[in-house]
């Protein structure tokens, strides 16, 4: 069994795509748009102009596979309940790392020495996703 996460962005999957590249090194596996699905879904399932947006895209972040879509395109995304956690192999990874997902983010905590890692941070990237990030 494997667990892998799916994270909608409701239409800002390019977007989401492209920052995690730059900051993650992710690469994209697979990509389908709304408009290459082979059985097109029933008449107003999909908003009109959505057909470029992205339905599926696999995304390969160093060791994980994560799942993306633009979801239902209904423009605003809204993750609670759970959180990515990136373990960084040195904290000069670490710092590098968290300084990228937090751009144009939120910081709830900084990266700072704890009992179980000499760097743990929290913070909500761009998009709302929420990311911790420590060094084994």
């Amino acid at each position: 069994m494997k667990i892998q996460p799916y994270v909608f962005f409701e239409g800002r999957c390019e977007e989401a795509i492209e920052f995690y590249r730059k900051t993650l090194g992710a690469e994209v596996t697979l990509m389908m748009r709304f408009k290459d699905n082979p059985e097109p879904p029933p008449p107003g399932t999909t908003p009109p102009g959505t057909e470029n947006k992205i339905m599926h895209a696999t995304v390969q972040i160093g060791e994980s596979t994560v799942q993306m879509s633009d979801g239902r395109c209904q423009g605003s995304s809204k993750f609670s309940g759970f959180t990515l956690s990136i373990i960084t192999q040195s904290e000069a990874e670490a710092e590098r790392i968290f300084t990228a997902l937090g751009d144009g983010g939120k910081v709830n905590m900084p990266l700072t020495k704890t009992f179980f890692s000499p760097r743990f941070g929290m913070l909500y990237d761009r998009f709302g996703v929420s990311w911790m990030v420590l060094v084994q």
